[in-house]
């Protein structure tokens, strides 16, 4: 069983390290994304301040030009104040004239009111224009590094992948279903030795008895705890280690 294993635990490391880089590779897109997000964001706030400024336009022109119909009345009425010759059509005059003077006033403020917020409107349109051309230069560049990091990450995705077809050719069909199903569900390693007697993937205590069955290697070992497949990892004697010495037994010495 560790034999038919063997090719299988050198694909899960080529996995790991394409589950890695895919990890990677979605950060950088999102970045992208969010780089794209904040200009769409700031031409989205131009538009609409463009079309806010636009609609201001009209409402001016309507109060111009009421306020010069209303100039060209009273006019007309002082034209008239000659040629009036009773008290009563003079105080009349002078009441409608007051009249006129008072709605000119008023629409002469409210056109004041909303030309002073056209200009805060533009002045708020050249700062959105000013954040939008420096937002553009400077992603240019960090979108170019990131772009240029995906290039990499799928170049080394298609050596990886060309080193995995490689060694899937001598890999078990049973096993290496079971694997790649495994693999799909937990996007971690799903092959794992045993040590100190627990799994080394979800580090829970096994039995005496699980533990003989994967010494042996009969057949395929599942831990019943997280379904990862367990092996026996030989332990290895580390380089430039002694070993101690036997202790010999003192003889007894005779009289």
């Amino acid at each position: 069983m560790q034999r038919r294993l063997k090719p299988l635990l050198d694909i899960q490391e080529l996995d790991i390290k394409m589950i890695r880089l895919m990890r990677v590779k979605k950060q950088r897109q999102r970045e992208l994304k969010q780089i794209e997000s904040l200009r769409t964001e700031l031409k989205e706030q131009l538009k609409l301040k463009e079309e806010e400024i636009k609609e201001i336009e009209p409402q001016v022109n309507g109060l111009e030009e009421k306020i010069q119909t209303l100039t060209d009345k009273y006019k007309k009425l002082e034209s008239q104040q000659a040629s009036v010759k009773k008290v009563e059509e003079f105080n009349a005059l002078i009441q409608e004239m007051t009249t006129v003077e008072r709605e000119k006033i008023a629409l002469e403020t409210q056109t004041s009111n909303i030309l002073d917020r056209k200009s805060a409107e533009e002045e708020i349109l050249e700062k959105i224009k000013e954040n939008l051309a420096v937002s553009e230069t400077n992603s240019l560049e960090l979108e170019k590094d990131i772009r240029s990091s995906i290039d990499q990450i799928n170049t080394e995705g298609q050596k990886l992948k060309a080193e995995k077809d490689q060694i899937v050719v001598n890999a078990d069909p049973e096993i290496l279903k079971i694997y790649e199903r495994l693999l799909r569900n937990k996007r971690d390693r799903v092959i794992v030795s045993i040590e100190n007697r627990s799994c080394s993937g979800c580090h829970i205590a096994l039995t005496l008895q699980h533990e003989n069955l994967v010494r042996k290697g009969e057949s395929i070992a599942f831990c019943e705890h997280c379904s990862r497949i367990h092996y026996w990892e030989e332990s290895k004697v580390v380089e430039g280690a002694t070993a101690q010495p036997r202790r010999r037994r003192r003889g007894t010495v005779k009289a």
